[in-house]
């Protein structure tokens, strides 16, 4: 099945509420974008594997003020994939209460569940180095 312009609306706007949800800490929403069964990965940081959307809502919440006061997404690129999922790639910038701030890379797969579009499956990755060192 081709994806259609709505369904590239609807996963971009996913993609961005994710950022809205953890920012204003309405964790328990988090179903609104992730399959109940998410594997979150964010290995890249040092931390464990999240699987379920419930360890997502209770990283969050373990994280308190150490969270960012804003998760803004951008560049998002969706990939049609043979077997009806979606890969999507965009960049996430963090910003923390004291001023810092970081780079980051989603790799995500999205699927279509009887709720609508949600992330399955997240990859989080650091941006450390210029030019993808």
């Amino acid at each position: 099945m081709a994806l259609t312009c709505e369904d590239r609306l609807v996963i971009t706007e996913l993609i961005a509420m994710h950022g809205h949800l953890c920012d204003s800490g309405e964790l328990d929403r988090l179903d609104e974008v992730f399959t109940t069964d998410v594997v979150y990965d964010v290995t890249d940081f040092g931390q464990e594997i999240l699987r379920g959307v419930a360890a997502c809502a209770d990283a969050g919440r373990a994280l308190g003020d150490r969270n960012p006061v804003g998760h803004h997404v951008t560049n998002i690129v969706l990939s049609e994939q043979a077997d009806g999922r979606v890969h999507s790639r965009s960049k996430g910038i963090g910003i923390y209460a004291d001023g810092r701030s970081g780079s980051l890379t989603y790799e995500d797969t999205v699927v279509r569940v009887d709720q609508g579009w949600r992330i399955t499956h997240r990859k989080v990755l650091a941006r450390r180095a210029p030019l993808g060192k």
